[in-house]
């Protein structure tokens, strides 16, 4: 699996995720969803650089134009619900995407005995699909991992991009070990320090679902 880690270099992203993690900011649940659809505007911005283009022929009012656009049946798949917001950016740079949900959800406890459950799942064929799969929060690594299994049931993809916003180390070597395959990509804006004794990023910026819609019930 190749990493990417987006916040490395110098650009805008970088300003979005401070936005995203500054506890004044997150006081606006609008503007943490819309720093959360900004950040994947800008991921799926550069994970189009690395899809399959072919030149085809476009009729203008004047003239035919040949333009080279990429070729692949992308289908953007989301962990309900944190990554609703997050999906939108995609959704709007690839808006010819089909789309797939999977609600996952983990009991709170230990980082070691962290349980994680999954009761829906909804998404077209995947079948030679080129799958970007996003979650915000990249914690242990089981809730991405329980996701594409799901979304197996649908068929099987191509290629398969792994995106998230903040990735804990621990969440990494996780997915790595899963997905050793060349043909997966782990997309991210940061890499944090570590997960604490509840599974949560440090210093992370707390409950991604939490903070765009409210708390559980």
């Amino acid at each position: 699996m190749k990493v990417i880690d987006l916040g490395a270099g110098n650009s805008v992203l970088n300003t979005y995720m401070a936005e995203l993690r500054d506890k004044n900011y997150q006081q606006s649940r609008a503007l943490f969803r819309r720093n959360l659809t900004r950040i994947g505007q800008v991921m799926a911005y550069e994970l189009s650089r690395t899809l399959t283009y072919s030149e085809k022929s476009v009729e203008t009012p004047l003239a035919t134009k040949r333009v080279s656009t990429y070729d692949d049946h992308i289908v953007i798949g989301t962990v309900l619900r944190a990554g609703l917001a997050f999906h939108e950016g995609f959704l709007s740079v690839f808006d010819r995407a089909d789309n797939g949900f999977v609600a996952a959800y983990r009991e709170e406890g230990s980082a070691e005995n962290m349980k994680i459950h999954l009761d829906y799942m909804a998404a077209p064929d995947l079948s030679d699909s080129t799958l970007i799969l996003v979650d915000p929060m990249l914690a242990t690594g089981g809730s991405i991992e329980l996701a594409y299994q799901a979304f197996l049931q649908a068929g099987t993809p191509s290629t398969l991009h792994l995106c998230v916003a903040i990735a804990a180390p621990e969440g990494i070597a996780h997915l790595q070990a899963a997905f050793p395959s060349d043909n997966v990509t782990l997309w991210t804006a940061a890499i944090d320090e570590r997960l604490n004794e509840q599974a949560y990023i440090v210093p992370g910026l707390g409950d991604a679902g939490d903070l765009s819609f409210g708390e559980k019930l």
